[in-house]
């Protein structure tokens, strides 16, 4: 069984800079010549791996002449190249530059890690790490299942918070008034015939993970995927990140999957809960 993944929009990685609001007070020091460079690199997230001028500029919003400048700029400093098949632009590894120093030093990843590979090892499926930005989750650190699986979830996939057991883990630790705001600013829509959109029982599920400490998700961003997830606090008792561990419908129900593993997922979220926050407090 192939697993259908979120649509190519859906999946797309929003590293784009918000541009300013057409009322907000002029800033003198906004360079929106960088802005621009990185609404170009932000074309490429996702399933856009290679794309031409008329495309880059489209996706951008920006002019076709300020698309080639930022362009040319861009293959000048190694970021884009031209791959000469295609007929377009592409990413090249150097881009890779720009989030390594972010994930190297990250505290929560170098003190959760070894709970997390524990948890990986335990429970045999795929478990991941993500922090909050936003309305959405991202994915920081991932730890692939021994057995067989379909999803590809590379660092840096950002995913809605309303319909992910990661999401409605960390949701479940905030208090209901920041939760209601959280999702008025979510566009929530259906991304499987699963994926529940109504705010009211979206509120319901994350009051049950706030009950048991943990969250589910059943089939709501991939089909065929089930998910547990659970809050990394801070030393204030808010929480940071969340841990997730995901099963396929080919091994697991999702009655299953909670009675079995949810244990050892809230071990390993008190864990790495407590480690971040003895880091925090030293």
């Amino acid at each position: 069984m192939r697993l259908r993944s979120l649509p190519p929009a859906a999946a797309r990685s929003k590293v784009v800079a918000a541009p300013l609001p057409a009322d907000s007070v002029p800033d003198p020091l906004y360079n929106q010549s960088v802005e621009k460079a990185f609404a170009v690199l932000g074309t490429f997230a996702g399933e856009r791996r290679a794309l031409n001028l008329a495309e880059i500029a489209v996706a951008a919003r920006m002019t076709t002449s300020s698309a080639q400048r930022c362009v040319h700029t861009l293959v000048r400093l190694g970021y884009l190249r031209r791959d000469d098949q295609l007929r377009r632009w592409v990413l090249t590894p150097l881009t890779l530059s720009l989030g390594y120093p972010y994930l190297a030093g990250h505290p929560v990843i170098e003190q959760a890690t070894t709970h997390l590979v524990d948890l990986n090892q335990a429970c045999g499926e795929s478990v991941s790490l993500s922090e909050p930005d936003g309305v959405e989750m991202v994915y920081i650190a991932r730890f692939p299942s021994h057995k067989r699986f379909f999803i590809h979830m590379p660092i840096g996939r950002r995913l809605p918070m309303y319909c992910t057991s990661s999401g409605r883990a960390y949701l479940s630790a905030l208090p209901r008034d920041e939760v209601r705001e959280i999702l008025q600013r979510s566009q929530l829509r259906p991304f499987t015939p699963h994926t529940v959109t109504d705010s009211g029982r979206i509120l319901e599920i994350i009051d049950a993970a706030r009950e048991l400490g943990y969250a589910w998700a059943s089939e709501e961003c991939y089909r065929g995927d089930l998910t547990l997830g659970a809050p990394i606090l801070g030393s204030n008792g808010r929480p940071v990140a969340a841990v997730n561990l995901s099963g396929p419908t080919s091994r697991w129900t999702l009655a299953d999957l909670r009675s079995r593993l949810a244990p050892l997922l809230l071990e390993t979220a008190r864990a790495a809960s407590g480690s971040v926050a003895a880091l925090r407090r030293g």
